[in-house]
């Protein structure tokens, strides 16, 4: 739960900051519960793999490190976690990159 009690300021700037803010807020949450959902859900398909772990997060994206023959297996892996784990009205869609380092994967 977030107060903002800026929506009751009369100056109308803070006011509208504050009710983009509490528009906002709830979505966040909630993609941020899905994201930990989502790293749960790849943690344990990882378990599969004697060479893929889980790194990092930044933002909405996962930093797993793989060695390099497995990399396809596991970004297929990894996209059906991610994109099953919750059902919403419309699709969750995971894009997944492969590269040396987390420039090359964009």
């Amino acid at each position: 739960k977030r107060p903002f009690p800026e929506l009751k300021k009369s100056n109308k700037r803070l006011r509208a900051a504050a009710e983009r803010m509490a528009q906002n807020a709830p979505i966040q949450g909630t993609a941020a519960d899905i994201m930990k959902m989502a790293m749960v859900s790849v943690d344990e398909v990882l378990k599969s793999s004697d060479s893929a772990e889980l790194l990092l997060t930044v933002h909405d994206e996962l930093i797993i490190e793989v060695k390099e023959h497995e990399a396809e297996k596991c970004s297929l892996l990894v996209k059906e976690a991610m994109e099953g784990v919750c059902q919403l009205s419309v699709p969750l869609v995971v894009d997944v990159g492969v590269g040396t380092n987390w420039c090359e994967a964009h």
